[in-house]
């Protein structure tokens, strides 16, 4: 499973720290590496600090957007230590694992991280499955962006070689949806209940929120969305 997890590092300020990230994505056997818009690089600082990992420096995936990076991917999971006063399904890096390894083969996932100084912001999230939290002293809880990565891939690693549980889903026959394949049912959700009077345009953000919620929960594969997308549909033209 290592190699279809996908670090990806949002608005990093400070191009020692990717380097850190790469060193400690080499020690834990990760390979995939995406920046979103990093503020410098490629940096010398970057190679310093990987210390041997500039190989995956090398081939890190630079992308405008997180929408970008994480389009084809079907499972993400957003890092952050910072409380929210909306909910995501909370989850520690042990259960993350467990929830990966109960993916069908193949499955793109991807862990992405926030800004330095200020995490992920809240639509940001609104992208991902589950919000991703290191347990740890509640007085310091900001970690170091490379000690988190480092954190999160040594759980991996150690459950590298245990054997997988039953997947979720029905033996893999349809894969699951992608990001990119579920923003653009999102959008097309957002649309529907708007035609059909049921979106009251102040709570809109909030009523979409929860919905996303709902779905993530699911882990809709390619059929089962395009049965939901086929209910959208019929639910427009019945309403013209």
């Amino acid at each position: 499973m290592l190699s279809n997890i996908r670090i990806v590092l949002v608005e990093t300020s400070h191009p020692g720290n990717i380097g850190g990230v790469a060193r400690a994505m080499k020690n834990m056997g990760l390979s995939q590496l995406y920046l979103v818009s990093p503020k410098i690089f490629p940096s010398s600082d970057a190679t310093a600090r990987a210390a041997g990992a500039d190989d995956l420096l090398a081939k890190a995936v630079v992308c405008e957007s997180l929408a970008e990076a994480i389009q084809d991917c079907s499972v993400v999971f957003g890092a952050s230590a910072r409380s929210r006063t909306i909910s995501w399904p909370e989850i520690t890096p042990r259960a993350c694992v467990q929830i990966v390894q109960s993916l069908r083969p193949n499955t793109s996932v991807a862990i992405v991280f926030g800004r330095e100084n200020s995490g992920l912001k809240n639509h940001e999230l609104d992208v991902c499955q589950y919000l991703l939290r290191i347990p740890c002293n509640a007085a310091f809880s900001s970690l170091n962006l490379a000690a988190a990565v480092q954190v999160v891939g040594y759980e991996f690693f150690l459950a590298f070689g245990e054997q997988a549980t039953p997947s979720i889903g029905d033996a893999g026959v349809n894969p699951l949806a992608t990001a990119e394949q579920m923003e653009s049912f999102y959008a097309h959700l957002r649309e529907t209940i708007a035609d059909i009077g049921f979106l009251h345009p102040d709570k809109s953000k909030s009523i979409m929120r929860r919905l996303r919620r709902i779905f993530n929960r699911i882990h809709l594969d390619t059929k089962e969305l395009d049965i939901l997308r086929g209910i959208l549909r019929f639910s427009q033209n019945h309403n013209k």
